[in-house]
């Protein structure tokens, strides 16, 4: 049943700390997972303030269908489609990137190598290949490419060849377990404390459900929907995401020089970098699957 599986927010307070400047805005929750950032944004608002969901996991808007308040609304799609939402109306957005508990927790999601089931890892399952399905034809060069550059695994192309050598053998993988055991087998060393499947797991989660283009669509399309002073907060989980949104605010924090028009007037900057929040001691001891989330927070100038 879903409610076997609970999720704990993170950084639930700092978030919506940061990211509710007026109650009676209009805001984005872009994942909403099991809803409890949204409840909290909610519970800041006035009467007109309203605030729309978005989520690819048909399981979380089953959950976000069951709030009954006429200034919520949720849409089943990723947060990509951030750009469909009207320019300069959104008064503040938060992405809180990653996989949430009970997607990890549930062995029929395929998301955990701890736990035996179907080799899946789709966010949306109704639609788009599984992990199983891609790894039944990808190329030893594909597999060995994913691996490198969503998982930084210094093994990638010893991964790619066993993977490769196991379904000639004996037929394509088809759960969670037997990839892991494979892993095992063929990643000999690793950080103190990492399971050898970690880095791969990672590597076809983000690829299978293309976590990185997809948060790189959502940062631009955020700099056309915010309002001027509209807050941007992103909470990431792993160093991969985390780069793109430092590099993203970075980037679009200072004035901008078209090098073919060196006289020109600069582009005033389009962000103001505001801060960077980690989990406290309590919450990590709490919760440790936040020990690794790092949430930044930047505002939209009025350039």
């Amino acid at each position: 049943m879903e409610g076997t599986w609970q999720h704990t927010t993170v950084l639930l307070n700092e978030a919506v700390d940061a990211l509710v400047t007026k109650p009676d805005g209009i805001y984005v929750d872009a994942t909403f997972g099991r809803g409890g950032h949204s409840r909290l944004i909610l519970s800041r608002l006035d009467a007109s303030g309203r605030l729309i969901a978005f989520d690819k996991d048909p399981e979380a808007v089953a959950v976000a269908n069951a709030i009954e308040d006429s200034r919520f609304s949720i849409r089943h799609q990723g947060f990509a489609a951030l750009r469909e939402l009207e320019a300069g109306s959104i008064t503040g957005i938060l992405l809180d990137l990653g996989v949430s508990s009970p997607q990890i927790d549930n062995p029929g999601r395929g998301f955990s190598f701890r736990s035996s089931g179907p080799l899946d890892m789709r966010m949306d399952t109704t639609r788009g290949q599984s992990v199983a399905e891609w790894l039944a034809t990808a190329s030893v060069e594909q597999m060995t490419e994913v691996i490198r550059e969503y998982g930084e695994e210094r093994f990638a192309f010893q991964v790619a060849k066993a993977i490769d050598a196991r379904r000639q053998e004996r037929g394509p993988l088809a759960t969670t377990t037997e990839l892991a055991e494979l892993l095992a087998r063929t990643v000999k060393t690793r950080e103190p404390g990492q399971d050898p499947a970690t880095r791969t797991f990672q590597a076809l989660r983000i690829f299978i459900n293309a976590e990185l283009e997809e948060l790189q669509q959502a940062l631009e399309a955020s700099l056309n929907v915010l309002q001027p002073d509209g807050r941007l907060v992103v909470i990431a989980f792993h160093s991969l995401e985390d780069r793109i949104v430092k590099q993203f605010i970075a980037k679009n924090s200072r004035d901008e020089v078209d090098r073919r028009a060196p006289f020109a007037a600069p582009r005033p900057m389009k962000l103001r970098s505001i801060e960077r929040v980690k989990p406290t001691a309590d919450e990590v001891k709490a919760n440790k699957r936040s020990r690794s989330a790092i949430m930044r927070v930047a505002e939209r100038t009025s350039a």
